[in-house]
């Protein structure tokens, strides 16, 4: 189970960095419970796809279409649980950004 949850976030990733939201909107659930850490303005829960969306969008519109995951350095998984060390960048006019997170993935699928 394990190895199909990390093809699914591989899928996952591959979408968010082609920017295709269709295929995003057939792997997140309606009911998306999003944590995005920090202390700005994209911080906290956002639950729901449109809520989810919306946020992505502000960080595109904030970044001026640059926010992008360049790099997957690897995916981990553990049950329903898929650990991905990721680098991110984006810019806004002269000031830019470029780091390394982490993203975890809780993956359910019905049976």
């Amino acid at each position: 189970m394990t190895s199909s949850n990390i093809d699914i976030a591989r899928t996952y990733f591959q979408a968010v960095q082609t920017g295709d939201m269709a295929a995003l909107g057939e792997l997140l659930d309606a009911d998306i419970v999003w944590h995005q850490p920090g202390a700005n303005q994209f911080s906290g829960e956002h639950k729901g796809q449109g809520a989810v969306f919306q946020m992505l969008g502000s960080m595109m519109e904030t970044s001026q279409g640059t926010f992008a995951i360049d790099r997957i350095h690897a995916l981990m998984g553990n049950g329903d649980l898929v650990t991905a060390t990721i680098h991110f960048a984006g810019r806004r006019g002269d000031v830019s950004m470029s780091m390394d997170g982490v993203d975890l993935l809780r993956i359910d699928r019905l049976p």
